[in-house]
């Protein structure tokens, strides 16, 4: 076995076979941030066996980023938590500058856009980063997961069928593990990507740091996003973090210091910035140095192990990216593990993982840093993430040669659209695409093969026999007025777009990339 050392902690879910001195698990997760936490979900409601590792003794209790974009709010509907998600968010407040010991004017930093049919989430949602674990977890929980933490990856090695690795447990002893996959979402400093020896390089950043803190304060009102440009230089910024009655302070100080970060030393800090005493300062709950610094790795693969998140691409806090492009790295993983691992798909459909998400992650990389070196606080709907998609990607075939300019193609994210059933009953697209499944979207009187429900799930819509009717023209908006033929991949991106006459090769064609033999055989 080629030999690897890192480090790392554990989420166990249901499926793992254990004996006394080793667990047999189809894939191993590094990190239970919001990119593992995700990533499990997606894999045990697929009927994959994955055990998270965590090297802290519980989940991160800072506020960090706070920010769910559009596009990750529809993938949390899909995932089961968008509801519970809602429930603990809310809306970014207008800034508040002040000056002298008063607010002397006031703007929005975030621009707000009207939902649509095809985008129902037109909003940045603000969640605490621990509110946002929190949900992910108890959600993982729901489906038979749970988190075991104080649990280190030691080291690993991989052969060509299996990962092997060690763990320490929280008593000191220690367990090894065997998986088919390892998936490193262990963050920016991800030890298991360094135990690979593969960098991470980026841009040079003007040299800065902050100190981040969750602070419980009184002499503020909680409808601003507070800021401070003292005389001296530096800004202090404080956020009320949504249904708490805590503030998420960032406080500027000079790049070369080294900050502390105990509780006197931030109330200290705070009042040097801002008009607020140290005695304002209720309660410090969690604090933290920030350094800004940017990168991404050359490879997401190596063999069996994967990158995700932040221990493939760190970004600044600029734009709010980061976290949303994690979690969108582990929807993009989670499906095709599931497919080689549950439906026969060759393991070659995990190279798509890499050249799918390094080129997302390499543009969204170039806008926040832009965004940070800018210094411009304007946040608009060109950082939603709506319009990532996958249209140079392998998996994805266009069939359609005369599709308009600005229309829906192969390879873009598949809008949602109210309709209803042929019952009368109210409907959304996004109904039909929730859930590990692909779908296919037939308009119009459309011959199609038959196909394995388990794994596909028809919808047509108009012809004589319909299951949906477009009764106020949204899905003719979003996916054209014409006959056609859409197959929508796990992760709600249109995979193939045909005309009616090639619906029955073509949807075969494309499904058999994500199936093995005998699956591609029931598309036939």
């Amino acid at each position: 076995m080629e030999s690897v050392t890192t480090a790392t902690s554990a989420v166990t879910a249901t499926g793992a076979t254990t004996s006394a001195s080793a667990t047999t698990v189809d894939v191993l997760i590094a990190g239970a941030g919001p990119t593992g936490l995700a990533l499990a979900i997606d894999l045990t409601r697929r009927g994959v066996s994955a055990l998270v590792v965590e090297r802290q003794e519980r989940l991160s209790p800072g506020g960090r980023g706070t920010g769910l974009q559009p596009r990750t709010q529809e993938v949390y509907e899909d995932l089961g938590v968008l509801e519970s998600i809602q429930a603990v968010g809310g809306t970014y407040p207008p800034v508040a500058m002040w000056e002298d010991g008063r607010i002397a004017s006031r703007h929005e930093l975030i621009e707000r856009v009207d939902p649509t049919p095809s985008a129902p989430y037109s909003n940045v949602l603000m969640v605490p980063q621990w509110r946002n674990v929190e949900v992910l977890h108890a959600r993982l929980q729901s489906l038979g997961g749970n988190v075991l933490f104080g649990t280190e990856l030691t080291a690993f090695d991989q052969d060509a069928d299996s990962v092997r690795a060690h763990l320490t447990l929280p008593d000191g002893g220690t367990r090894t593990v065997f998986s088919r996959y390892l998936v490193a979402a262990d963050g920016g400093r991800s030890t298991v990507r360094r135990g690979l020896g593969i960098g991470m390089s980026g841009p040079e950043l003007e040299e800065g740091a902050a100190v981040l803190a969750d602070i419980r304060v009184d002499g503020l009102d909680r409808d601003h996003w507070h800021r401070w440009m003292p005389p001296g230089g530096g800004f202090a910024m404080m956020l009320p973090l949504a249904r708490t009655d805590l503030f998420q302070s960032f406080i500027a100080v000079p790049p070369e210091s080294t900050p502390e970060t105990s509780p006197d030393a931030v109330r200290s800090l705070i009042a040097a910035h801002t008009h607020l005493t140290a005695d304002q300062i209720r309660e410090v709950r969690w604090s933290s140095v920030f350094r800004p610094r940017v990168g991404m790795v050359d490879r997401f693969r190596v063999g069996r192990i994967f990158l995700a998140g932040d221990a493939a691409h760190v970004h600044t806090p600029a734009g709010g990216q980061g976290l949303n492009t994690s979690v969108q790295d582990a929807y993009n993983l989670g499906w095709k593990l599931g497919q080689v691992l549950r439906h026969g798909a060759p393991d070659t459909l995990m190279d798509t993982y890499e050249s799918e998400r390094r080129p997302i992650a390499a543009r969204i990389l170039d806008t926040s840093t832009r965004l940070f070196r800018s210094r411009s606080m304007r946040r608009g709907r060109d950082l939603h993430q709506l319009d990532i998609g996958y249209r140079e990607s392998s998996l994805t075939l266009e069939l359609r040669p005369d599709v308009p300019e600005g229309g829906l193609r192969a390879g873009d994210r598949a809008p949602d659209a109210p309709c209803i059933t042929a019952e009368g009953r109210p409907f959304r697209l996004f109904d039909a695409y929730r859930g590990p499944h692909f779908t296919v979207l037939a308009l119009g009187d459309v011959e199609l093969p038959a196909l394995g429900e388990e794994l596909v799930r028809t919808y047509r819509v108009g012809g004589p026999d319909p299951d949906l009717i477009d009764s106020e023209g949204h899905i003719g908006d979003a996916y054209g007025s014409g006959p056609g033929v859409f197959l929508i991949r796990p992760d709600g991106y249109v995979a193939m777009a045909g005309a009616t006459d090639e619906a029955r090769t073509a949807v075969a064609k494309s499904l058999a990339a994500f199936t093995g033999a005998d699956a591609a055989r029931t598309a036939r």
